[in-house]
């Protein structure tokens, strides 16, 4: 089988033997992030280069083997894809003829924290979406919108704000962020220069996450400013996954992501928040990976047990 994971901050695939144990003997490949311009996403140019790799590699760890089953969850492919379900063949026939599941990035995000059980979860990595679902009959989705105007409390929303805090500095609207504006220059350069380096990029989502790492580095040592928007990500994101726990579903929910990873104020106001507007709901620990998740659906995959499909969730 062979799980794909397309994002942000970069691509993943992991082979895997259908007869073994889920994570035995698992070739894992990597690929770049995902690029927007004019033209959309690159997701699936990062797929199908991905899967040509998992091929060659397949043929050097199990050369009488063959794909019999792929999964892909990824970022921007119901909002930034042309439709989807069109690329279905070609990305067949790419992996040799073996069915295809294609599903936004929330989907397989959902299979590795849940393990394919009912509930809800946000994942929260350059952006931030959420998604309810029993992966049959009901879908909810919350957020995803990107970073321009949502993404509430993602990698590129934390950089995002840590740079209008530290670009206000810069110009003397105020002074408290003076932390942030010397690791945005140590980033960046000198601040004249940023607008010409981000606006014109096509990865400028993932730029702007890794921003995200030098605010909540700064955070963690007490800087006021850092921690005040490492707290309010955290709100956010809990209120994104709080809104995705639909009524017919299970008050069963998980967060996970590189954001997570953070800490501090950023998991305390998560916590905090959520346990708020949802104090009859489950908070557990995510079980696994997005990566595990896709693979987890192409063993569905593979088994027959995914249906026809849910656009503009799910292809098959």
């Amino acid at each position: 089988m062979l799980g794909i994971d397309v994002g942000g901050t970069g691509g993943r695939a992991a082979l895997e033997p259908l007869a073994g144990a889920f994570g035995d003997e698992r070739v894992l490949i990597s690929g770049p992030p995902v690029a927007i311009t004019s033209g959309g996403s690159s997701a699936l140019a990062v797929t199908g280069a991905l899967i040509e790799e998992a091929r060659a590699a397949l043929q050097v760890r199990w050369p009488d083997a063959r794909i019999v089953a792929v999964a892909i969850g990824a970022t921007g492919i119901a909002s930034l894809v042309t439709n989807p379900a069109a690329s279905l063949a070609a990305l067949s026939e790419a992996a040799g003829g073996a069915p295809v599941a294609l599903a936004i990035d929330a989907v397989t995000a959902h299979l590795g924290a849940l393990a394919g059980e009912p509930g809800a979860v946000v994942a929260v990595g350059t952006g931030t979406i959420a998604l309810g679902t029993d992966l049959h009959e009901v879908w909810r989705r919350v957020g995803g919108w990107g970073h321009l105007y949502d993404d509430r409390g993602s990698g590129a929303w934390i950089g995002i704000e840590g740079l209008k805090a530290a670009i206000q500095t810069h110009d003397g609207v105020t002074a408290d962020a003076s932390a942030l504006l010397s690791a945005a220059e140590s980033r960046f350069g000198a601040a004249p220069t940023w607008p010409a380096q981000l606006y014109t990029r096509d990865d400028r989502g993932s730029v702007l996450a890794g921003f995200a790492a030098d605010v909540a580095g700064l955070a963690a040592v007490g800087d006021v400013v850092a921690a005040r928007i490492m707290t309010d990500a955290g709100t956010l994101v809990a209120r994104t996954l709080a809104a995705a726990l639909d009524p017919a579903l299970p008050r069963r929910a998980a967060g996970l992501g590189g954001v997570f990873a953070a800490g501090g104020e950023f998991t305390a106001a998560f916590t905090a928040e959520f346990a708020r507007l949802a104090p009859d709901a489950s908070l557990v620990v995510a079980r696994s990976t997005p990566l595990d998740g896709a693979v987890r659906l192409a063993r569905l995959v593979a088994a027959g047990e995914v249906p026809a499909g849910h656009p503009p969730y799910l292809w098959r």
